[in-house]
């Protein structure tokens, strides 16, 4: 069956209609999922094989039967580990239906189709009795419902009912125990992606301040965790202000609570500084000693760095302080972690030998709206004061005495600095209401209402009644756009200056005055095991899996370039950056596709994982701002991104994903189109003199 989809076109800003297939959303979904990651997790693998093992062991010992219940099953790795350490019967519960129906044919490729039963279900709708899903409670609880926060999965509503309606009393759990760790620091890099700095401006006329509104001041900030790979963050970064401490922790074979809680840990600050950030991660414990265990510590905070495993699924979570406070040895300090059943945050409170605090529990909500509107790397990007400077210098050279000018971009401060270098007047389009209320307050809170128009509005529905009947001397845009995820999609902006073009003074400027789009291949120190097939995953063959992900690459969407945040995940380029596609924004957008193709020789030895795709921006012709490679290339290859955008990256298929030994030299062929009537980019590539491995990917 055939469905149509809506859905705004982020290059073009049209809404299209498309024609899906009914299981289209689940192969997409299965093919960027973390199955692949998961399986490639050795560390993991190995722990829960342990703990499952040990787990069968005791219940045998005790002379019972060991009777599973897996929860979460996925691919039925686990359950097959607990059929295979002899556990009599497995129940594998897995709610989404196109992994069940894999799971079943990965069972029953291992032999185990009479120890193990898939069930599509969700655990709280699974039944026990002659006529239920289960004959019996189970004995034995395995589950793998954890994110990078913990509990972000619903890990403790499912584990409360498994204990209330699926488990029997006294129980294995199979991991036995969570704990959650934080500890503090100051970090202006990480607090940057949280609240509004003041923004400095030289002008003419003496140094002009922006400064942030008392309610983006004051605003809690948004409950919600980022998740990062912490161990790329520098330790010049930050300072550490306490020791790592363990906030609290969740005995899985006992009944778990789901309801909103807190707990709380004293201390006192190992340095001055201001508590800003805190740094939180887990670790499992598989069995009830304690000795089989898996953690997410940061390589300074881990027992042996050396046996660092790196992984996706499951990172580390940075939370922001409400406020930020200022700390000093010796003095008393309460450090409190909120859960309720989804979420965790953080307090702080002071203490005393007289008073202990008790925190509420209730969570903090953004009330200025920016932390809504904005994501953290959108907060670090604006409180860039180095980038906010190439714009300044720019400015200067196309601002002219009676400019007019349009700003085009979302809850941008481009029509604040034209405004200060001298822009005669100034309009701003912002096509929310939300996001017009916010910038609102960010020009009451430094007296320009009356010097910058706000005109909430889509900006190619702009009229010349919008702008008080004058005419755009000069059109501005950063470009960035909230709908946007891959680097070309900000192309929106070229669209938006065609559609204006009846509204532009003869000879207007425009900048950017034009925008490239540059590639380059690489190889990935551990990006590359989320898209790597996995065949066989300690001692079980999940090959179903590995077609089930080819099965799903060969859907259209699949096989785009994906957007990642390269910063996170170190690379080491093969090849020169190229320069590939040109956008001149002097010009309409143009009826014909554009079109580059040509070849890549691969210059330095490595296996070659994929492309790296990004914009570049030149503000004006001296002038160039780079969503992708900041740095020339060292020596050995090694990357500089961009921390403020995602690059995009296109993984390579396994007969193009090949290794370039030292010495040798290895070219890889491409075509680039760029379609102006869709605003995608389609790619090929295979390698030189062979016939076309890749795949025209529809992005």
């Amino acid at each position: 069956m055939k469905v149509f989809c809506g859905r705004a076109n982020p290059t073009t800003g049209s809404v299209e209609w498309l024609e899906e297939d009914e299981h289209y959303d689940y192969h997409q979904e299965i093919a960027r999922s973390s199955y692949a990651d998961m399986l490639h997790d050795k560390d993991r693998n190995m722990k829960y094989y342990q703990g499952i093992r040990a787990a069968v062991s005791r219940v045998k010992d005790r002379g019972e039967k060991a009777l599973v219940l897996d929860i979460g099953t996925g691919t039925g790795l686990l359950s097959m580990m607990a059929a295979t350490a002899g556990a009599d019967f497995c129940f594998a519960i897995e709610v989404f239906k196109p992994m069940a129906d894999a799971a079943v044919k990965i069972v029953e490729k291992n032999g185990f189709s009479d120890k193990i039963k898939v069930i599509n279900k969700h655990s709280t709708e699974v039944t026990v009795g002659p006529d239920g899903d289960l004959p019996c409670r189970a004995n034995i609880l395995i589950t793998e419902l954890f994110d990078t926060e913990l509990i972000g999965e619903g890990a403790l509503p499912s584990y409360e009912h498994a204990h209330r309606h699926l488990m029997q009393e006294n129980c294995e759990a199979v991991p036995h125990k969570a704990t959650v760790y934080a500890q503090l620091v100051e970090s202006r890099k990480m607090w940057s992606w949280n609240k509004l700095f003041p923004i400095h401006v030289e002008t003419s006329h003496g140094k002009q301040v922006i400064v942030p509104p008392v309610e983006l001041e004051r605003c809690p900030g948004a409950p919600s965790v980022y998740d990062i790979q912490l161990n790329q963050v520098l330790p010049t970064d930050f300072t550490v202000l306490s020791d790592v401490l363990p906030m609290f922790s969740v005995d899985f074979s006992k009944q778990v609570s789901s309801s909103t809680t807190c707990h709380s840990r004293q201390f006192e600050p190992l340095t001055s500084g201001q508590a800003q950030v805190v740094l939180s991660w887990w670790d499992i414990e598989m069995d009830p000693e304690g000795k089989i265990k898996c953690t997410m510590a940061p390589f300074w905070a881990h027992s042996d760095p050396e046996e660092l495993q790196w992984r996706d699924h499951w990172m580390q979570c940075v939370y922001f302080l409400p406020q930020e406070e200022p700390v000093t040895p010796g003095s008393s300090l309460c450090l409190t972690a909120h859960h309720d059943d989804y979420c965790i945050w953080y307090s702080l409170q002071r203490t005393s030998p007289q008073k202990n605090i008790r925190a509420t529990v209730v969570r903090p909500v953004c009330d200025c709206q920016a932390h809504i509107l904005w994501n953290r790397p959108r907060f670090g990007e604006i409180n860039d004061q180095d980038r906010t400077d190439q714009y300044i210098q720019a400015l200067r050279t196309v601002l002219k005495p009676g400019s007019t000018c349009l700003c085009v971009s979302d809850g941008s401060l481009l029509a604040v600095l034209a405004h200060h270098l001298g822009a005669k007047q100034v309009f701003t389009i912002e096509s929310s209401a939300a996001s017009h209320r916010l910038m609102a307050k960010i020009f009451r809170a430094n007296h320009l209402e009356d010097k910058i128009n706000i005109i909430e509005k889509r900006a190619e529905l702009l009229t010349l009644a919008d702008l008080e009947g004058k005419k755009i001397s000069l059109l501005l845009g950063e470009p960035f756009f909230t709908t946007s995820l891959l680097p070309w999609h900000n192309l929106y902006f070229w669209y938006v200056r065609t559609a204006l073009v009846e509204l532009l003074e003869p000879g207007a400027t425009v900048m950017p005055l034009a925008a490239s789009l540059h590639m380059m291949v690489v190889e990935f120190r551990d990006l590359w095991r989320i898209r790597s097939p996995c065949v066989n995953c300690e001692g079980f063959d999940v090959h179903i899996m590995d077609d089930m992900i080819k099965q799903a690459l060969d859907f259209r969407e699949s096989k785009e370039a994906e957007p990642h945040p390269l910063w996170e995940y170190p690379c080491r380029s093969l090849s020169d950056p190229h320069r590939i596609l040109i956008f001149d924004f002097c010009q309409p957008v143009p009826k014909q596709s554009i079109c580059a193709r040509g070849s890549i020789e691969l210059r330095r030895p490595g296996r070659s994982h994929g492309a790296v795709l990004w914009m570049e921006y030149n503000l004006t012709p001296s002038s160039t701002v780079s969503t992708g490679l900041l740095k020339p290339l060292e020596d050995q290859g090694d990357c500089c991104w961009n921390p403020h955008c995602k690059q995009a990256v296109y993984f390579f298929s396994p007969t193009l994903d090949s290794t370039v030994l030292p010495g040798s030299s290895r070219t890889i062929s491409y075509s680039v189109e760029f379609h102006p009537d869709t605003g995608n980019v389609t790619m090929d590539f295979s390698l030189l003199g062979t016939p076309e491995l890749g795949a025209n990917s529809g992005l």
